[in-house]
């Protein structure tokens, strides 16, 4: 992998770590650079999961199918984040104690 590659790789990964905290309800308690890796990790397992499903990956264009795989991975994966941040922390329906 290039250096361009591991840049956009951050890039997109945030973008997608933003969107997927857009797209779920309510507050999500998690600062932002947990959201960048996030979005990082999905946006490498979301390429996985596309290629293993048969989506193409290498086209000319965007590739719109495996964005939105990412996307999926992504929403997925900050809910987890989420979850165990509140089980851990003892919060119990979005409010501190």
């Amino acid at each position: 992998m290039t250096i361009t590659g591991i840049i956009s790789a951050i890039v997109i990964g945030a973008i997608i770590g933003a969107l997927a905290r857009l797209i779920l309800p309510g507050k999500q308690d998690i600062p932002i650079w947990l959201t960048i890796v996030v979005g990082v990790v999905a946006a490498f397992v979301g390429t996985f999961l596309a290629r293993a499903l048969g989506v193409p990956t290498q086209t000319d264009g965007i590739d719109w199918l495996e964005l939105l795989v990412q996307l999926v991975v992504a929403v997925i994966a900050v809910a987890a984040v989420v979850a165990f941040g509140r089980r851990r922390s003892g919060l119990r329906s979005g409010t501190r104690s």
